[in-house]
């Protein structure tokens, strides 16, 4: 279960990670997969001819077939990326509060929040 502060909300929570770096966490802080766009694109990949032409061709099909959904997909998974670069997040995983303090390391989500809200109170 996870504590919230009567400051801060599970809004202010995200957890940045990888598939290599599984993390246990409740259901209501978000968990952003760096590697979604790989996965992705690895998926699109799957099977393709050595032709650079019907290759390409066959990704556009796929594109097209997967409508918005996929195309979704694929922009929140690379603004994701573009949201941890912003955030400055070096390792995996990072816990994220406010935007502004991070932990690394830590699988145990809840006991990561718990260390920051700790040295927040620390702070104050």
């Amino acid at each position: 279960m996870l504590l919230v502060s009567a400051h801060t909300k599970a809004a202010d929570f995200l957890v940045f990670t990888d598939q290599r770096h599984p993390v246990f966490v409740s259901n209501d802080v978000p968990v952003i997969y760096l590697d979604a766009a790989a996965e992705i694109e690895a998926e699109l990949a799957s099977g393709l001819p050595a032709d650079p032409r019907r290759a390409e061709a066959i990704v556009r099909q796929q594109l097209g077939d997967g409508g918005t959904d996929l195309q979704a997909r694929l922009a929140s998974a690379y603004q994701s990326v573009v949201d941890a670069w912003n955030l400055g997040i070096s390792k995996l995983p990072a816990v994220v509060v406010e935007g502004r303090y991070v932990l690394y390391g830590d699988t145990d989500v809840a006991r990561a929040i718990a260390t920051i809200e700790a040295y927040k109170r620390a702070q104050q």
